[in-house]
């Protein structure tokens, strides 16, 4: 069985490209940065070079996006013109089968909770909107019989993710508090990486009619934000504590830095650490026959042990980029390192 996975350097496409071989599959990686993950250099958005990645393929497992940080035109350009090149050159290749790995952000900030798979797609910033926008572009080639599973997964977790959670595992390991908004009360979903490998290794494997729906998918057990970030303070042994700063001011003060260019916390995430936000993943369980095994403690704790392994000397030719281009870059703190002072 010959499966493309576009992505294939990132956390997860990496990762999906281990496992896959693992299992015996014959496993084409595509990706504009090398990699050993990577056998096709290409960019998705390169229709000769989705030609070849998905020509006499099996399967293709689309991994391949922006994050949040991007500019916005790169955002629409990377995930919707993107998604729409591989589904066009998966379909000129008749490939019997393709997964499309979205996120539970095509919702928006939701009412509702927990987010069933049929609540109304309501993107609230480019982000979003992308991520529904190439939705929309699946439904497409869904409705034109191709057999298309459209995962929605949370925020996934696991080692080799930073993004902001350096922020968090940088402050614990130095010995501060940590702030959050309010009394710190909602609930988080999150999900780890290992569940999400298990399940698009699910989907493959299911009957086709099961296959050809749209799934959402995280983490069973979880806890407040207080909670699982304690967990953390705790396991870097500092004697440190989770700290609550008044919501309104604090949120007035991101927004502008972040207008400013200041600060890495956007919009929408904003929004999510103030309410609730989790989804139902009763589809999953009932209909594909997938059930996580790890909890949003479990993956925020790996994840901050692999942090603290592969840690090198701190120093300008040793210090990790902070780009943020991708999840695997700490995202540079901006105005919020000088925060530390006060925690």
């Amino acid at each position: 069985m010959v499966i493309t996975v576009t992505g294939a350097a990132g956390m997860l496409g990496s990762r999906l490209v281990d496992r896959l071989r693992a299992d015996g599959r014959d496993v084409r990686g595509v990706d504009l940065r090398p990699a050993g993950t990577v056998s096709l250099i290409g960019d998705v958005r390169d229709p000769h070079a989705m030609a070849e990645a998905t020509g006499g393929a099996d399967a293709v497992i689309h991994c391949a996006a922006a994050l949040p940080s991007y500019p916005a035109d790169e955002i629409r350009s990377i995930i919707v013109d993107g998604t729409g090149t591989v589904l066009r050159a998966a379909a000129d290749a008749r490939v019997p089968r393709v997964v499309h790995v979205s996120s539970t952000a095509v919702y928006g900030l939701p009412k509702t909770v927990p987010t069933p798979e049929d609540h109304p797609r309501r993107p609230v910033d480019t982000y979003s909107a992308a991520k529904a926008a190439a939705e929309e572009v699946a439904e497409r080639h869904r409705a034109d019989g191709m057999c298309l599973s459209v995962l929605r997964p949370k925020t996934f977790l696991g080692p080799g993710r930073m993004g902001l959670f350096a922020m968090l595992f940088e402050w614990a390991d130095e010995g501060r508090n940590f702030p959050v908004l309010g009394r710190g009360d909602v609930r988080i979903q999150m999900f780890a990486v290992e569940d999400l490998v298990d399940a698009v290794a699910t989907v493959l494997a299911a009957p086709a009619d099961i296959a050809n729906d749209t799934y959402n998918l995280a983490a069973a057990e979880f806890g407040t934000l207080r909670e699982d970030f304690q967990a953390v303070l705790d396991a870097a042994g500092h004697g440190k504590r989770v700290v609550s700063v008044p919501a309104r001011p604090a949120l007035l003060a991101l927004r502008g830095l972040q207008r400013l260019r200041l600060s890495p916390v956007y919009e929408r995430l904003l929004h999510k650490l103030m309410a609730d936000s989790y989804v139902s993943i009763d589809k999953a369980r009932d209909r594909l026959g997938f059930a996580p095994k790890r909890s949003n403690r479990d993956a925020i704790l790996a994840t901050f042990d692999w942090w603290r392994q592969q840690r090198e000397p701190a120093g300008p030719a040793t210090r990790p980029a902070r780009s943020g281009r991708t999840s695997r870059d700490p995202w540079r703190q901006g105005a919020l390192s000088a925060a530390k002072v006060f925690f």
